[in-house]
């Protein structure tokens, strides 16, 4: 079975890891099922299966939601427009990656240093994620219960900010 999200924002398929589709609308994205055979694109995500909003943001607030019911595992939060997209990436935010990591929908590792290990009393089927670009916060929201999940704080963001995505692949 292949991993499955669903957004209230538009991907770019010019990041796309080659191992995701988008949807027809470019607000789901999937994993898993087929290994693209795309031309080299120097925005394109190589080795870490991942992709981009098409909107990128650098000023004022903003909040999307992930619908994250069903999977796994799946990496989400944002990213400054110039992270590395090619080979071994650190996903932290020191490199411009302020993250969450879901795992079996209730285990959460926030991508900190050092990494914050933490658990929700109950699963989610969706996560907010809200920006405060100005005041330097990335906070993560258990939709369903309207409940913390983690915050990164006193950050300094000094260029376009994206929304990131990741999905374990299952197949190669």
């Amino acid at each position: 079975m292949s991993s499955q999200v669903s957004l209230n924002v538009t991907l770019d398929p010019d990041t796309a890891h080659p191992g995701l589709t988008l949807s027809d609308d470019e607000k789901q994205v999937r994993a898993g099922d087929i290994y693209h055979k795309l031309s080299e694109n120097p925005k394109r995500f190589d080795r870490f299966p991942s992709v981009l909003s098409k909107e990128g943001f650098s000023s004022g607030r903003f909040y999307y939601e992930v619908q994250v019911k069903g999977n796994t595992d799946l990496i989400l939060g944002v990213v400054r427009e110039s992270v590395n997209r090619k080979g071994d990436i650190p996903l932290t935010p020191d490199d411009g990656f302020w993250r969450l990591w879901m795992i079996n929908e209730n285990v959460y590792i926030a991508g900190s240093v050092p990494s914050v290990s933490l658990s929700l009393s109950v699963k989610t089927q969706k996560v907010g994620v809200f920006v405060d670009y100005e005041e330097g916060l990335v906070s993560f929201y258990h939709v369903e219960s309207r409940s913390h999940i983690y915050s990164f704080t006193g950050q300094s963001f000094i260029e376009k900010l994206y929304q990131y995505f990741s999905l374990f692949l299952k197949t190669r």
